[in-house]
């Protein structure tokens, strides 16, 4: 397409965005969705007959949006996901999507949110000791790392927790340490507006279900393509395996020692399972599964010098791990369509994105706690095979994306060029 209709088709779009976030900001921000996209114990089995344009008006129609031409290949046909959509990670097109804005119950796909607003305010060196109250309110039957009260964990430890295991029990702490849940949800949901994830509207940073807790695929889209910004949410979310401590015991000469104990990351399509093989150029990012959201997974990959982003959400297929073998699908469409297909419609930048002028923040790398707080992901360089410096073992796959340390782009040129760079994002695999 040529580049001055690319750049009005954009412009157009932005519009939209920009009205729909006036319409709907307001209310989102203070009560929860609508009947029609609260996750209750009976979920609608269709989607709203009206949803949000925010990205562009095809967006917000129920059904599958794809620009089908000669050339492009046709969308596989065993998708069974309620909601689903393949994005340029980079550009910020959409490529094809089913249903992108019907908020459902997202589970612990909404652990992004929470590790894109907390990743940049702790040193992932500082220390923290574990109180009652740390872990009170965690939902009965929640993913657990294993925390135990009265011990000490290093804020990496803590997200080690969150990313590999999907642990409640680390969201918990961490959020103890951000002055408690209600203003850790309160932060969330600021930053979701921030982001223009109207869709979102949190009430337990963890994901567990709660009524009125809804997003979308096009807000996890938009918060995943926000978190891939941070070095260390790219580290946390390739990593396979860590080491995380265990609990103090006494050994036979009654000294006190501790333990640590391997994790490994239930994104199938990272770590790989019996029935999943391990995604070429996967890269992240965080899946789910409760009673009320079934499977969610955002995914991103890398292949033939594109970068994309996927997200499923509750497929009806009641095959073990179809979400990921579904996304694993889209993906593979999505690499072949890319180049050829014309967008649906587009990830919107944040809201500070788009002021003219705006500079990087303080922390551009996006490293936990600012510049010099850890060793996993420093540099620009991808991380070497072997162990790594933190204990997490894998070797480092660069995915050759862009070198050196994230700038953003001044609002101006992100309007017109809708460019978003991934820099060294990074896939950790165990050896075989």
């Amino acid at each position: 397409m040529p580049a001055p209709k690319k750049t009005t088709r954009r412009s157009l779009l932005v519009t939209s965005a920009v009205l729909s976030s006036l319409a709907l900001a307001a209310p989102a921000a203070v009560a929860a969705p609508s009947p029609s996209g609260s996750p209750s114990a009976s979920p609608s089995a269709t989607p709203p007959a009206s949803m949000s344009s925010v990205g562009g008006a095809r967006l917000g129609q129920p059904g599958t949006q794809v620009n089908l031409a000669s050339g492009v290949p046709v969308l596989p046909k065993d998708v069974s996901a309620r909601s689903w959509i393949v994005a340029d990670a980079e550009t910020g097109d959409v490529l094809a999507a089913h249903n992108a804005h019907w908020r459902l119950a997202p589970a612990s796909t909404l652990k992004m949110l929470f590790a894109d607003t907390l990743l940049p305010k702790f040193p992932r060196t500082a220390k923290h000791k574990v109180v009652p109250s740390d872990l009170a309110g965690i939902g009965s039957g929640s993913s657990m790392v294993g925390i135990k009260e009265d011990e000490t964990y290093t804020v990496h430890d803590l997200w080690l927790g969150v990313f590999l295991q999907s642990g409640n029990d680390a969201v918990h702490v961490l959020s103890a340490m951000n002055k408690g849940v209600d203003n850790t949800v309160k932060e969330m949901n600021e930053h979701a507006e921030e982001l223009q994830a109207l869709d979102t509207h949190v009430v337990s940073p963890d994901g567990y279900d709660a009524e009125g807790q809804v997003s979308s695929a096009y807000d996890l889209t938009l918060i995943a393509r926000s978190g891939l910004q941070k070095k260390d949410f790219r580290e946390y979310s390739s990593t396979v395996t860590a080491k995380f401590p265990g609990e103090t015991k006494k050994n036979k000469k009654g000294k006190p020692v501790r333990k640590s104990f391997e994790i490994r990351n239930t994104n199938r399509l990272l770590a790989g399972d019996s029935d999943v093989p391990v995604y070429q150029g996967i890269a992240g990012v965080k899946n789910g599964n409760t009673t009320n959201a079934g499977a969610t997974f955002t995914g991103v990959a890398e292949r033939g010098g594109k970068v994309l982003l996927v997200t499923v959400m509750n497929p009806e297929k009641p095959e073990h791990n179809e979400v990921y073998k579904e996304t694993a699908r889209l993906f593979d469409w999505g690499f072949k369509a890319a180049g050829k297909v014309q967008p649906v419609g587009e990830l919107v930048p944040p809201k500070s994105a788009e002021q003219a002028g705006s500079q990087p923040g303080a922390n551009p790398s996006g490293e936990a706690g600012g510049s010099g707080s850890g060793t996993a992901g420093t540099g620009s360089k991808p991380v070497a095979s072997g162990p790594a410096a933190d204990g997490s073992s894998g070797i480092g796959i660069a995915l050759g994306i862009t070198g050196g340390v994230l700038v953003l782009l001044a609002g101006g040129a992100f309007l017109v060029n809708r460019r978003w760079p991934l820099p060294d994002l990074v896939r950790r695999r165990t050896r075989p």
